[in-house]
């Protein structure tokens, strides 16, 4: 059904089998075996080799999804990628030496921990557009009571109210802004509530008979909504304004050089908008931020505290009451960078991007849905826009589901023939154990276990736990190479899917050492596990299996999941039937 390998992981891996389908392997339910790269063995793909990593600065990990602690299996701490060298082939490694270098572990995905104070930011946009809501809803209603005769006016309200809200939403007209101003939300709320009105009128005209209302009826309701809710929303405005300047809230700037510092001296010397610095968050300093705006920018010492470290800046957040952080370039640019946005998102924090003129660049769907309704908003002439510090949620829900248990009921019936053909196979020729099992992570960082037909035998539970399978590997068997080929040795999740375990297309799933190893060095690897794991993906129809880069398939994922559409599922399917008669698998 695939062309992918689950186990994937370093430069030279052209299967999913790390050598672990093999007899006493863990299963469900056990503690899988500690994985260390073999003797010779490259880095995975995209990842620093152990000496680099040992010079490299401290990095913030970003974690997997739902994480739970800071160790592995057995109790044992994550390991960093590059931390010591690999023993000798038979040999057990020994204990990894302390790096050299302050590496944050990445929790295992194993269950829920807790990550501070509840959220918060859901309330605040709650208290940003309930009063502009009812800006809006107040002067619908005026509105349809001058313009829209007695009888008329419930059926007429009701439909323009529902409208107005509607669209306002959806265009942004509640989000949370700095420094809102009611003349630059006049055109977008002008074109909401004009729309809004014809709904009304198609409605009273459908349903009221006789009580439709005339052209210039509409028209003038237009006109006196518009003028009622921006006058209404310049009184709101004004009155946050002035609570703002009173009690700003507390907030962190994200960024290093002349770029940061002018923004942070922006937010302390005008309380227009409402923000109040707190302290300094200085990536690496290998990570540039921007031109300095002086010369000697960036030799000034800061006026705020500097915090470099998640810990210090939870400290901080705890401290000080942050509400807001403002970024000075895309979190999610750098592994360190998009952790600490993933650890203000789940504290509740709201984020801002601040950019030198329109140098917003593309930031996906982490920017706020549409920029909002005034895409000139700015700090101090600096572009601003509204970050999501949380990855956007998938849309798939029940339909992805129907769609798998729609194909794969009939296609386990269908391949049941296959499936016993495959299992007499590898019984007959490799002996006993058809099936492996091995424990990989699939939605929200929730452990399973992936079944396949077994097309390795290692030689002993030391090498099947430590070795990869690589192409040409000699350990795999002649049927082992044609189930590989073909890609037929994973017809057995097919029941994955079933169980709920897997869907038919999505992220291939990894094992947790790796998950714990790939979320350290490459920014949105956990953000993956958004969405059930797959037998195929939209990475693997386009080449990216064996030995390519673990970046690239983030990156193929993290889109794959946000572009999500049934369509999409259907294509990859279509695609990766035809890598199957083409012999395209490892």
């Amino acid at each position: 059904m695939t062309t992918d390998s689950a186990g994937s992981a370093p430069a030279r891996r052209a299967t999913t089998d790390s050598g672990t389908d093999g007899p006493g392997l863990p299963g469900r339910g056990e503690p899988p075996a500690r994985v260390d790269l073999p003797d010779a063995a490259p880095a995975p793909r995209g990842t620093a080799e152990a000496d680099e990593a040992a010079s490299a600065p401290a990095r913030i990990a970003p974690v997997v999804p739902h994480p739970v602690s800071g160790t592995g299996p057995e109790g044992e701490a994550a390991e960093p990628s590059g931390s010591a060298p690999p023993a000798p082939a038979g040999q057990v490694p020994p204990a990894p030496a302390a790096p050299s270098v302050r590496v944050l572990a990445v929790p295992s995905a194993r269950g829920p921990v807790s990550v501070g104070p509840p959220r918060s930011a859901a309330r605040r946009r709650r208290a940003v557009a309930v009063p502009l809501a009812a800006c809006d809803v107040v002067g619908t209603a005026t509105a349809v009571l001058v313009c829209a005769g007695g009888q008329a006016a419930p059926l007429l309200l009701a439909s323009t109210g529902a409208s107005v809200l509607a669209l306002c939403a959806r265009a942004g007209l509640y989000r949370p802004r700095l420094d809102p101003q009611a003349l630059d939300e006049l055109p977008a709320l002008g074109a909401r509530v004009a729309a809004a009105w014809c709904v009304g009128v198609t409605v009273l005209a459908v349903c009221g008979g006789s009580d439709a209302l005339s052209l210039a009826g509409m028209l003038a309701g237009v006109a006196l909504t518009t003028a009622l809710a921006c006058a209404a929303r310049a009184l709101v405005h004004g009155l946050r304004r002035r609570r703002g300047r009173r009690s700003p809230r507390a907030a962190l700037v994200v960024g290093r050089g002349g770029t940061a510092r002018a923004v942070t001296a922006a937010l302390l010397e005008r309380s227009r908008y409402g923000l109040r610095p707190v302290a300094l968050v200085e990536p690496a300093a290998e990570d540039t931020q921007g031109p300095p705006s002086g010369g000697d920018a960036c030799t000034q010492p800061s006026p705020l505290p500097v915090v470099a470290t998640l810990d210090e800046v939870a400290r901080q957040v705890a401290r000080s009451a942050v509400q807001d952080v403002v970024f000075v370039r895309s979190p999610w640019e750098e592994a360190d960078t998009a952790a600490l946005a993933g650890l203000l998102g789940r504290y509740g924090v709201t984020g801002w991007l601040v950019r030198p003129g329109c140098a917003l660049g593309a930031h996906g769907p982490h920017v706020s849905p549409g920029g909002g309704p005034t895409p000139d908003a700015h700090l101090w002439g600096f572009s601003c826009r509204r970050l999501v510090l949380d990855c956007p949620r998938p849309r798939t829900g029940l339909r992805k589901r129907a769609l798998d248990l729609a194909l794969v009921l009939p296609a386990l019936v269908v391949a049941g023939p296959v499936l016993a053909a495959c299992a007499l196979a590898v019984r007959l020729l490799d002996g006993p154990d058809v099936l492996f099992r091995q424990e990989r992570i699939g939605q929200g960082g929730r452990p399973f276990t992936l079944l396949k037909f077994r097309t390795v035998r290692p030689s002993d539970q030391h090498e099947a736990a430590t070795r990869w399978t690589v192409a040409g590997d000699t350990r795999t068997s002649r049927i082992g190479r044609l189930l590989r080929r073909s890609s037929l040795d994973e017809l057995p999740q097919l029941w994955n899917v079933v169980r709920g375990d897997m869907s038919l297309v999505g992220p291939r799933p990894e094992r947790p050492f790796f998950v714990r190893q790939f979320s350290q060095l490459h920014p949105g690897y956990a953000q993956r596990h958004r969405t059930p794991v797959g037998i195929t993906g939209l990475a693997q129809v386009h080449g990216l299996r064996g030995d390519t880069s673990i970046e690239d398939r983030a990156r193929f994922d993290n889109h794959y999941i946000e572009t999500w559409s049934l369509w999409q599922d259907v294509r990859i399917m279509c695609r990766t039937a035809t890598s199957f008669f083409r012999l395209e698998g490892r």
